[in-house]
């Protein structure tokens, strides 16, 4: 099996329109979360991290688009230039593209949106990122609740051993709108305050929202400083209930189980875990037993969801993309609001950013998502 890398990547979010300013920040204990004060969305506060439009139209603008696009085809497409560009990789029929989101545009469907409603098909997402770029594969659209970043992530490294690319361009992004608020809040589930993953005070979910990019390649030419080699990765669905995780984590157990088979390394020579964390009881439980059901219990641990909320389909290839810079810059940035744990079995959530005793090698990424699906990838520092 070939070796392949994750290697450039840039994130706009509430933190910055680059990866190293949004870990920089990160690594200052900034959160993206502010408090939302707009009936037009929902109508009590709640708190999110929102990307700036004024600042999203200016960075957009200077890619010289000529026809109009969506606020979330303006992220992706903002995001993902920087990545072509940096990464030199000319678009040819070896290069894929994959699309990661969980709703697209949706808000395609208001009453007040510009756009057509066939918009909110993601088909047509597919379409205004691959005509932008003249991509010359159709693109793939990965939608598998809150798995689908870092899932697309593991596609991408099958298809690239498969023999069917050399190079996959991934871009991963959700916005927030009245539609997914109100379902966050159906399922009372909506934090009036600041989320706190793991904790025993926690409240409840934050909803944000992000644009994600990344070049996962076959070619160790001209890598990004924070490349990464992809070890080995795992997915299964518990099929437990629609919203509800499995209570004795059976598919993120078994999703890191495949992973850490995949990548031939023992429990213990995983140096960090980048968890799901939500801030909710039946994930942040869940997470825990299967943790310990794999014998992690002991790894340092932290959820990013206190920076910038739950970002859905995006949220597993952020976290994936601060992962690999915490491997360059060997660091283990602190889980936000977190303070004193409140699962039923012990995890080693990381308290505040610091450097560790020895050198980060490996890290592993999870994400757990609606209809009981589980994603687990595991990455190496490239020496």
């Amino acid at each position: 099996m070939n070796n392949i890398y994750a290697s450039y990547n840039n994130i706009i979010s509430s933190l910055g329109f680059d990866s190293n300013t949004v870990v920089d920040n990160i690594k200052n204990e900034i959160t993206g979360l502010q408090l939302v004060s707009d009936p037009n969305i929902l109508p009590q506060d709640f708190y999110s991290a929102l990307i700036n439009n004024n600042d999203l139209d200016t960075a957009f603008n200077k890619l010289n688009p000529k026809e109009s696009y969506t606020r979330l085809e303006k992220m992706m497409i903002t995001s993902l230039s920087k990545v072509i560009s940096d990464s030199e990789v000319k678009i040819t029929d070896r290069v894929g593209l994959i699309i990661s989101t969980t709703k697209g545009n949706i808000d395609a469907l208001d009453t007040s949106n510009p756009f057509p409603e066939s918009k909110a098909y993601l088909s047509e997402l597919g379409k205004a990122i691959t005509s932008f770029f003249n991509f010359k594969n159709d693109a793939i659209i990965v939608s598998n609740a809150c798995v689908s970043g870092i899932l697309a992530v593991a596609i991408a490294k099958r298809y690239i051993n498969q023999g069917i690319y050399d190079h996959v361009f991934i871009t991963s992004g959700d916005i927030v709108t009245p539609f997914i608020l109100s379902g966050f809040n159906s399922f009372q589930a909506l934090s009036s305050q600041p989320c706190k993953p793991y904790d025993k005070n926690r409240t409840g979910i934050n909803i944000g929202e992000v644009a994600a990019s990344i070049l996962i390649t076959k070619s160790n030419n001209n890598l990004a400083k924070e490349a990464v080699s992809i070890l080995g990765e795992g997915s299964c669905n518990d099929a437990n209930h629609i919203s509800g995780p499995s209570r004795t984590g059976e598919g993120l157990y078994r999703s890191i189980q495949s992973a850490i088979s995949q990548s031939q390394i023992k429990p213990e020579e995983i140096d960090y875990i980048s968890a799901h964390g939500t801030a909710t009881i039946f994930n942040d439980e869940m997470e825990a037993i299967a943790f310990n059901r794999c014998q992690l219990q002991n790894i340092p641990v932290n959820s990013l969801k206190g920076y910038f909320g739950h970002t859905l389909g995006a949220s597993g290839l952020l976290e994936t993309i601060v992962g690999m810079h915490a491997l360059k810059n060997n660091m283990l940035y602190a889980s936000k609001g977190f303070d004193t744990l409140g699962v039923s079995q012990p995890i080693n959530v990381i308290k505040e950013t610091k450097q560790p005793t020895k050198q980060l090698q490996t890290f592993l990424k999870t994400a757990s998502g609606f209809g009981g699906c589980n994603t687990a990838v595991i990455f190496e520092k490239i020496n």
